[in-house]
């Protein structure tokens, strides 16, 4: 399903980045400086997001240990803090990197969505649904059982992965107005509490390894970043098709246009937590930061803002007041993204929402401009 505003916006980018006579020519060794501070910032953060993953395995582990509704309350917060790190690192996708590699990339056990909860665990009117209650079937919760089940069978059988750890500490969202409310007995006195908790506790190690094999290709010896940078023509291409993709396909068209078009929380993207509005806020801010080269830990280097400053200053510059105002606008959220999809047309909500999507594929149309301008001929339709 796509909405109209979804169509638009692929359509301006398609047209704004056919290329044309006049774009700039930017020399092979400025390419290879900005490819180089890209790779800086991918391994930094990937071993941020690795480090907040670290300590919700921890906190899982300490709920697993004494299941309270306090130590459940603390795991579902590392899971929204962890959750934060990882989102700004999405703009390393769609180029068949490390995460999204078409043979044996991990993206698909990290973060595939919508997922079909009854897949998992119960869900109201089936409290024998799901992996962990099919004794049958599955005599033993394992890693490979969780690995080989995800997306068997459809795309919404997702086993594993930040989606699956979140139902299971949230459980089924059957509130209109706040999360999931899964209660820490489900854990205790529940029936198949222990196969519920090893699943827990083994999806929650798989994520991590996942994470950890995205990362190590891109430290200063792995073998993808050596590939990566030999040829900066063809890196500069990838970093500006995994901020455009992200940004005008996967953000504002999956996520947000066929949310607001279908009203439907199961479209919404961690609809369990209610985190949605917080993906949307990190997915811009880890764009923002692709573009800018302004990552936390890593020193100055050059950037897309860098070469297109140089050949276009006028678009570098509404090129950053965009990427300003998107994050600030999705901030400033009148409600959670529930709310809002669920919104009549015309209301506060709804025309928050929409004028979000809007001001995302312009800017998109403006990634376009900028790849245009550096002589990059690249698409964002994924």
């Amino acid at each position: 399903m796509r909405s109209k505003l979804l169509l638009l916006g692929v359509l301006a980018i398609g047209l704004a980045s056919c290329g044309g006579d006049d774009e700039a020519s930017v020399s092979k060794e400025r390419k290879a400086a900005v490819a180089e501070h890209y790779a800086d910032i991918v391994y930094a953060t990937y071993g941020a997001s690795i480090a907040s993953a670290e300590k919700l395995q921890s906190a899982i582990d300490s709920f697993l240990d004494r299941p309270t509704q306090a130590s459940l309350r603390a795991a579902r917060e590392a899971w929204l803090a962890a959750r934060d790190d990882y989102i700004v690192t999405e703009p390393y996708r769609f180029y068949g990197g490390p995460i999204d590699d078409p043979k044996n990339g991990p993206e698909g056990l990290i973060n595939a969505w919508p997922m079909d909860e009854v897949y998992i665990d119960y869900v109201r009117g089936e409290p024998r649904a799901g992996i962990v209650n099919d004794r049958a079937a599955y005599p033993k919760i394992t890693e490979d059982v969780i690995v080989e089940a995800n997306e068997k069978g459809g795309e919404t059988n997702i086993s594993s992965g930040w989606h699956a750890i979140e139902f299971l500490l949230w459980g089924q969202d059957q509130s209109k107005t706040g999360p999931g409310a899964r209660p820490a007995s489900d854990y205790t006195s529940a029936p198949n509490a222990a196969r519920r908790a090893e699943y827990l506790r083994l999806t929650t190690q798989r994520l991590l390894s996942d994470l950890r094999s995205v990362h190590e290709p891109w430290a200063p010896s792995g073998a993808y970043r050596t590939t990566f940078l030999a040829d900066p023509d063809k890196a500069l291409t990838n970093i500006l098709r995994g901020v455009g993709t992200l940004n005008s396909h996967e953000l504002a068209g999956e996520r947000m246009a066929v949310a607001l078009d279908s009203k439907e929380q199961e479209d919404e993207h961690s609809c369990f937590s209610d985190n949605t509005n917080a993906d949307v806020v990190n997915d811009l801010k880890g764009i923002r930061m692709v573009y800018t080269g302004e990552a936390a830990g890593v020193s100055g280097g050059d950037s897309l803002d860098t070469l297109v400053r140089e050949v276009d200053p006028e678009l570098a510059t509404q090129l950053r007041a965009k990427l300003a105002a998107t994050v600030a606008a999705a901030e400033r959220f009148p409600a959670t993204f529930e709310r809002m999809i669920a919104a009549p047309e015309g209301s506060p909500e709804h025309k928050a929402l929409a004028d979000e999507i809007a001001a995302i594929e312009q800017q998109g149309g403006d990634l376009a401009k900028a790849a245009k301008a550096l002589d990059v001929k690249v698409n964002f339709e994924g």
